[in-house]
């Protein structure tokens, strides 16, 4: 099957056309856009076969849709309903999911669900510290990154000479970051949680803070709930700290002459620390650490000060490796493999799709 990834954030569109065989997706074409109108004239200027199927990143599927699906009205519904869960990310997967549509008139399209991964939680990861009767209106950990960590976990199992390690800790790092516990190929436990705001310190989301904090926000805010969304979505985190910069890359290069970059960065690298050394009390073994994401993948000096906090765990890199950035970057002495993996996240969608439709082929042009 020929299938086409979209893979929407939250302002550009990641894309990825693949010839799917099997349990393997080659690409025959991937970019990134600032707007879906570019798609067409790419796949034509590449010459690109055309896609027999289209699949869609869905940060959020809500309480209701917890795995990949075939997209049809209900399933388009759903989404919906998730919304306010991620309003960051969902409309603009749905205007892709629109446009997509009048694209790709009367093509088979499939919905791949961040939150799907992480079904597998443990009860006393998923549920909140809030009250029960909450639960059954859908407040819980969802976790997110799932996609990425899939693809993670196809590459090891399809590389590693022993099949996948039974313990591993996957940190996804960039705009967005969550840290992962999976135990023989099943997600356990998750750092972020109801909405992608939990968790770690990211590029402008603040992750995990005293709930109070919230409250005094909300009172000085004049009860204005959206005004609360927005500053923690989009105006803390790195940005926040620094009032400089939500990039890694730029927090990094003013660290030696801005006191608040420099903290910025500090406070990134030890709140991954903390939450890997959490996860080791999660897993009963830790046999492999995977960085990911664009700060994971390509800023060695983050993973230097992550690692080095978790020393007294004897997490060890090789500074020769960890410079290179590929594969295997721990000493032969550390308690723990530490790797470096890129996120595959459009090969997995693409997976998904064909394995889907190759159950339940449909057309979405009742849609």
């Amino acid at each position: 099957m020929i299938a086409l990834a979209l893979n929407s954030g939250s302002s550009s569109l990641k894309f990825g056309l693949f010839r799917v065989q099997g349990t393997e997706a080659q690409p025959l074409l991937q970019g990134q856009l600032d707007a879906l109108s570019e798609l067409p004239g790419r796949l034509t200027a590449a010459d690109a076969p055309s896609p027999e199927a289209v699949g869609h990143r869905i940060v959020h599927g809500g309480p209701a849709l917890r795995t990949h699906a075939v997209l049809h009205a209900a399933v388009l519904q759903q989404i919906k309903a998730a919304v306010p869960l991620a309003p960051l990310h969902l409309p603009a997967a749905l205007e892709v999911i629109g446009q997509s549509m009048a694209m790709f008139p009367g093509l088979p399209q499939v919905v791949c669900v961040d939150t799907a991964f992480h079904n597998t939680l443990r009860e006393e990861a998923r549920v909140l510290p809030i009250p029960r009767f909450l639960q059954a209106q859908g407040f819980e950990r969802y976790g997110f990154h799932g996609l990425s960590c899939e693809s993670i976990l196809h590459q090891l199992a399809r590389d590693e000479p022993n099949g996948l390690p039974p313990g591993i800790l996957i940190a996804h790092l960039g705009h967005g970051a969550s840290v992962s516990a999976v135990r023989n190929g099943q997600s356990i436990d998750t750092s972020m949680g109801l909405t992608p705001t939990g968790g770690l310190i990211m590029g402008t989301r603040s992750g995990d803070m005293d709930p109070g904090v919230l409250i005094h926000l909300l009172h000085q805010l004049g009860g204005d709930p959206t005004a609360l969304a927005t500053m923690l979505e989009q105006q803390s985190g790195l940005l926040g700290i620094s009032g400089l910069s939500s990039d890694m890359r730029r927090l990094q290069l003013a660290a030696a002459t801005h006191a608040d970059a420099r903290l910025a960065v500090h406070m990134f690298c030890i709140s991954v620390a903390k939450q890997l050394a959490a996860m080791f009390t999660v897993l009963d073994t830790v046999d492999l650490l995977v960085f990911s994401g664009g700060i994971g993948e390509n800023d060695s000096a983050a993973r230097q000060r992550i690692c080095a906090a978790l020393a007294c765990l004897g997490v060890k890199l090789d500074a020769d490796r960890n410079a290179h950035g590929q594969g295997v970057i721990s000493c032969a002495s550390s308690r723990c493999a530490v790797r470096v993996l890129a996120a595959q996240e459009e090969a997995q969608i693409a997976r998904h799709t064909a394995a889907l439709l190759q159950k339940a082929p449909v057309s979405t042009a009742s849609l």
